[in-house]
């Protein structure tokens, strides 16, 4: 039976892989993942298709210079931050021990690298999730609850 470490193996391999499909069977358990065939654009893809019809254009378009030139909201300037805490596997955040217990995290909170920040269940058990990093907590992301995906950002944190 494969623990959880190659379990996460895995899912990164086919993560960064064409696989779309993948099932292990050994002992009657059975493992399948599946990946999400719907394309995705990223920030980068779209600048590079806009970019080509921005250069074409004899003079600029006046609303698009006020949309470049607005300062960054306040809001986005009191969450500065210079690492992301991601989700290691698919499955369900959990920001508590239990229902009855604090958080282990919020924002403003200290961590150190083997801080536990949340738990992610995947598949009926509960891993721990350690910020790796030493730093200050600046955002969560995510609810209590919520389910996550492979790599989504759960908090940002600024290690400065």
């Amino acid at each position: 039976m494969l623990n959880m470490h190659e379990i996460q193996e895995i899912i990164k391999l086919i993560d960064q892989s064409s696989i779309e499909e993948f099932t292990y069977e050994a002992n009657g358990t059975a493992i399948s993942l599946k990946k999400s065939v719907t394309p995705q654009l990223r920030v980068n893809d779209i600048k590079s298709q806009i970019q080509p019809n921005i250069e074409q254009q004899s003079e600029p378009d006046k609303l698009s210079e006020e949309k470049v030139e607005k300062p960054i909201p306040q809001e986005k300037a009191k969450t500065a931050y210079d690492h992301e805490i991601v989700s290691p596997m698919v499955g369900t955040f959990y920001a508590a021990p239990s229902p009855e217990k604090e958080s282990f995290v919020t924002v403003g909170s200290k961590v150190e690298e083997s801080t536990v920040v949340c738990i992610v269940e995947a598949m009926k058990l509960f891993n721990e999730i350690e910020a790796e990093v030493c730093g200050e907590i600046v955002e969560i992301l995510v609810e209590n609850g919520q389910l996550v995906e492979y790599g989504q950002p759960l908090f940002r944190v600024s290690t400065k």
